[in-house]
């Protein structure tokens, strides 16, 4: 308990300096993934460029085209006029909840949300890439078609009821984002055939690479990355610097507690040999061998040991026998000043 609230801070901040370093190094990785890939263009020439590749595919590309639908695009629920191939549709809660030191906080929550994808593809110029799996994009770029807020008007009930049940509802919020017909967008990904060979693929790299569908070119996606790497180790320092810190403080508290565990043994050792040497003054020494100690034969016998109820210890040697009677090797299990007379 000593080290709870060091630990605690401790173990939060650990968490957190592991996060950062993890999404440092994956930015990292990623921007250094990015500017290695080869920038393609959507011609004639790219299935050549394939085949020319062992497997047929090439592990890293970044191409760049128009959004089509491969069949009838999707239609947008807030506005007939938009057509897209992926419609993300999200319905939120929001509320005003109590939290355990008695404040009320902001919250939310998804109470649904709903993918819809059209099969699409990368088009320039009359050739096509097909896209696989888009929602397994680390960036998936999508317009936000609709987004509406509905405030809840609470009643009287309502406002006894949520302060007594420690949450109170604001309202619901609906969006609608769509990845529109016609977009032109940024694909970087493993390029491949079609199992059957007659189109080419963009799919999430099976090395777990980084997934691109970005609205952005390369360069700007890269500066981004560079942006949030930037910020990761600022955040990385900061927290390496406070678990330093508060490692430096258990350290510290540990030391000051064991000096003075150590102080206190010392102090009581003496005080042991002080009374060692007192009892050693008042002793009597004319006493009997039954009447000596069992374990030093020197001094007389001063404890009775229960529940046996051997009186065979000093004072001194009783101190170290804590678990059985010397004499019978019955469980001691008190020990108690003996007046021999």
């Amino acid at each position: 308990m000593d080290y709870l609230v060091e630990t605690i801070v401790l173990g939060i901040d650990s968490i957190i300096f592991i996060t950062c370093i993890r999404n440092y190094y994956k930015n990292k990785n990623a921007m250094t993934m990015i500017q290695g890939a080869p920038y393609l263009n959507i011609n004639n020439d790219l299935k050549e460029i394939i085949l020319t590749h062992p497997d047929k595919k090439l592990s890293y590309v970044a191409i760049r085209g128009m959004v089509k639908p491969l069949g009838k695009p999707i239609i947008s629920n807030n506005n007939v006029g938009v057509q897209g191939v992926v419609q993300l549709l999200r319905i939120k809660e929001h509320v005003i909840q109590r939290s355990t030191t008695g404040f009320w906080n902001d919250s939310e929550r998804v109470i649904q949300e709903v993918h819809n994808i059209m099969p699409f593809s990368l088009e320039t110029k009359g050739i096509e890439v097909e896209i696989i799996d888009p929602l397994a994009a680390d960036i998936l770029d999508m317009d936000v078609i609709s987004d509406v807020f509905d405030p809840t008007v609470p009643t009287v009930m309502d406002h006894i009821w949520g302060f007594f049940a420690g949450i109170r509802q604001r309202g619901i919020q609906k969006t609608e984002k769509m990845l529109r017909k016609g977009t032109m967008i940024t694909g970087i990904g493993e390029l491949v055939y079609s199992r059957d060979g007659n189109m080419l693929q963009l799919q999430p790299p099976t090395n777990g690479t980084p997934f691109y569908l970005t609205n952005m070119q390369v360069t700007s996606l890269v500066k981004k990355l560079e942006n949030s790497k930037r910020n990761y180790r600022w955040l990385c320092l900061l927290f390496g610097a406070i678990g330093i810190v508060v490692g430096g403080l258990i350290i510290r508290k540990y030391l000051k507690h064991r000096a003075k565990l150590i102080q206190e043994a010392e102090i009581k050792k003496q005080l042991e040999e002080s009374r060692r040497e007192r009892r050693k003054k008042t002793r009597t020494k004319d006493f009997g061998d039954n009447q000596m100690c069992v374990v030093c034969k020197t001094n007389p016998i001063e404890i009775i040991l229960l529940p046996c109820g051997h009186v065979c210890l000093c004072e001194d040697c009783s101190a170290g026998i804590q678990d059985f009677c010397p004499v019978c090797r019955t469980i001691i299990e008190r020990k108690s000043v003996a007046y021999v007379a």
